[in-house]
C-alpha cells in the first residue's frame, strides 16, 4: 500500500486537533499515513513526528547543495519553481531560497519513509515547500483549503499556481470552494472537491449543565485577535446584562488583544461576569464548552470552524455571524441562530433569546446535534477524502 505524507507548518498544534482526527480515522480505512511538520511541534503526542527544522536551518544548505549534485536538472527545476512561487520584492526572494532548502530536506525524510503522495494541510508557506518538494520527488501532491485567510494576500497571491499544480484540493466548505474557483482556471475545477473537517463524536465529553440553573453560562472559544471578534462579544454581553439577564461569560483562548479585552470587560463593569481562561488543551476547552449552556462566536472572519461543530455536537445551542461556510454548518432558526457579522446589537438580541428560553434552546441544541452528525461525524466524513487518495493511486 501506497504511503501518504501528512504536512503541517506545525504538527500538532492547539488549534490543529482536527487533523489528528482526520489522519486517525485514515488509518482506521486502511490507508497508510505518515505525517511531518515543518517546525518542531511545542505539543507532544504518542508519535515522534519529523520536523524539517528540527536541526539549526544552517544545515538546510549542504543539503541544497548535495540535491544539486546528485540530481542537478530536478533541483534546478525544483530551485526555479521556488523563484517564481513568490510575492514580488527581496524579503519573499529571500525567503524562496529558505522554501527550496527545507523542500529539499522534506523530500530526504519523504524518501526515507518511502512516501509516494503528498497532502498539505492549509495554502501557507508550509504548503509551498510540500509543493516544492513533491515536485523534486515527481510525486503527487494535494492540498486541504480552510478559511478566507487562504485567499488573502500573499497567500491568495499563490494560491492559482497551487491549485494548477495540485493533484485535488480538498475544500471544508462550498464557500472556499468558491473563492477557490476565483482563483483556479477553469479546467482545474474539477479539482475543487468538498471534504469537510469532523469531529469525534464519541470521543466527546458529556454535557455538564442544567441550562434551567442561572445564571446562565455563555462560552466563546478562539485566538484573542481582531479577527475574531471578542471585543464585540463584551459589547454584546454588557447590552445583555443592562437589559436584565443573569448571564455570564466564559472565553477560552489567548494572543495579542488579550490585554484590550481584559480592559473592555473592566469598562463596562463586567469583571464579576467574565472569566478569562487562557489557552486550553483540546480536552479542557471541550469540557468548558460543555459546562456552559450557550456557545456564541462573535468572529469578524472565518471558515467553517470546527469549535462550532464541536459545540453542536455537545448539544449547545450557537449563535454565530452569517459568513463564510458557517450557513452549511448552521441554518438560521432550526440548527442554531445566526447574527448580522459586526452587528453587537443583533448579536445580543439573538444571544439574549436563548438565554431567556431554555426550552428553545435546548430544541436548537438537539437539532444542532443531530445536523453534526448527519454531515460532520469523522468517521463519515473522511470518505471522500478516502476515495481521492486512493483514485490518484491509482492514476
Amino acid at each position: 500500500m501506497s504511503v501518504i505524507g501528512y504536512l503541517t507548518s506545525e504538527f500538532p498544534a492547539h488549534s490543529h486537533t482536527f487533523i489528528s482526527r482526520e489522519i486517525a480515522a485514515l488509518r482506521r480505512s486502511g490507508l497508510s499515513i505518515v505525517p511531518f511538520s515543518i517546525r518542531k511541534a511545542s505539543l507532544g503526542i504518542d508519535e515522534a513526528v519529523p520536523a524539517v527544522l528540527a536541526r539549526d536551518s544552517v544545515k538546510l544548505w549542504p543539503a541544497a547543495a548535495a540535491a544539486l549534485l546528485s540530481r542537478p536538472l530536478r533541483a534546478l527545476s525544483t530551485w526555479q519553481l521556488a523563484l517564481r512561487h513568490r510575492a514580488p520584492g527581496l524579503r519573499a526572494l529571500l525567503w524562496s531560497q529558505f522554501h527550496f532548502a527545507e523542500a529539499i530536506v522534506l523530500a530526504a525524510m519523504l524518501r526515507k519513509t518511502k512516501v509516494r503522495h503528498l497532502h498539505s494541510h492549509f495554502a501557507n508557506s508550509g504548503a509551498t515547500v510540500g509543493m516544492l518538494a513533491a515536485h523534486f520527488l515527481q510525486i503527487p501532491w494535494s492540498l486541504t483549503l480552510h478559511g478566507i485567510s487562504e485567499t488573502d494576500y500573499p497567500a491568495g497571491l499563490l494560491l492559482g499556481d497551487k491549485l494548477t499544480r495540485a493533484k485535488f484540493v480538498a475544500c471544508a466548505s462550498w464557500f472556499i470552494r468558491a473563492q477557490a474557483m476565483r482563483l483556479a482556471p477553469m479546467d482545474a475545477w474539477s479539482k475543487l472537491r468538498v471534504v469537510r473537517c469532523a469531529v469525534d463524536i464519541a470521543a466527546l465529553p458529556r454535557p455538564l449543565r442544567d441550562h434551567a440553573r442561572a445564571p446562565v453560562e455563555l462560552v466563546s472559544v478562539g485566538r484573542m485577535s481582531p479577527e475574531k471578534g471578542q471585543l464585540g462579544l463584551i459589547d454584546a454581553l454588557a447590552r445583555m446584562v443592562d437589559k436584565g439577564l443573569d448571564v455570564r461569560l466564559t472565553l477560552v483562548g489567548d494572543g495579542p488583544l488579550r490585554q484590550s479585552i481584559e480592559a473592555a470587560v473592566v469598562h463596562r463593569g463586567l469583571r464579576d461576569r467574565v472569566e478569562m481562561k487562557g489557552a486550553l488543551a483540546e480536552s479542557e476547552t471541550l469540557m468548558e464548552i460543555a459546562r456552559g449552556d450557550v456557545f456564541v462566536l462573535p468572529s469578524l472572519m472565518e471558515g467553517l470552524p470546527v469549535v462550532l461543530m464541536e459545540a453542536m455536537a455537545l448539544g449547545k445551542p450557537v449563535v454565530a455571524p452569517h459568513i463564510a461556510g458557517i450557513p452549511e454548518l448552521v441554518e438560521q432558526g432550526k440548527t442554531g441562530l445566526l447574527f448580522r457579522p459586526g452587528d453587537w446589537v443583533d448579536l445580543a438580541e439573538k444571544t439574549s433569546q436563548l438565554a431567556d428560553n431554555a426550552v428553545a434552546a435546548a430544541e436548537l441544541g438537539e437539532r444542532g446535534r443531530l445536523r453534526v452528525i448527519d454531515e460532520f461525524e469523522i468517521n463519515d466524513a473522511v470518505k471522500p477524502l478516502m476515495d481521492l487518495f486512493q483514485e490518484t493511486a491509482v492514476t
